[in-house]
């Protein structure tokens, strides 16, 4: 009996963001309303703790800066929680689904709709966001 029990309590569920903890830093580009491209520099950072995650990204050119901070809860395949965009101080609802990896998410708040794709293959990342207004897209690669 105590075999099945020592087998059954050392089997933890992982969560659905194993994987993503730590820092990630990479590059990629974004483009604007009026249509300019820049190369960008990012940095993120994720702090996971069972279905919940936290997450820092900050990405930067000469002329153009964003910060995310997102803080998420996964229930099931269901992803909810908040965002705020640090350099401009707008904050709203965030929502999707997704696990091992892969998440599809949409940020929202009055005026701002996003999506964002995110998928994490080992000590690779890639971050796609897809926006309706002044930031229009960004498309991320990291590694850690």
């Amino acid at each position: 009996m105590s075999t099945l029990l020592t087998a059954s309590s050392g089997r933890a569920d992982p969560g659905p963001f194993t994987g993503m903890a730590g820092t990630w830093g990479g590059s990629g580009t974004v483009a604007l309303e009026d249509g300019s491209t820049e190369r960008i520099r990012c940095r993120a950072s994720y702090s996971v703790s069972g279905p919940r995650m936290n997450l820092v990204l900050t990405c930067a050119s000469d002329a153009y800066k964003f910060g995310l901070q997102a803080d998420v809860i996964a229930e099931g395949g269901t992803i909810s929680g908040s965002w705020t965009e640090t350099s401009r101080g707008i904050s709203g609802v965030l929502q999707g689904r997704g696990g091992n990896g892969n998440f599809q998410l949409v940020a929202t708040t009055a005026g701002f709709n996003a999506n964002i794709a995110l998928a994490t293959r080992g000590n690779r990342q890639s971050v796609s966001i897809r926006a309706d207004s002044q930031f229009r897209a960004a498309n991320i690669s990291l590694s850690r």
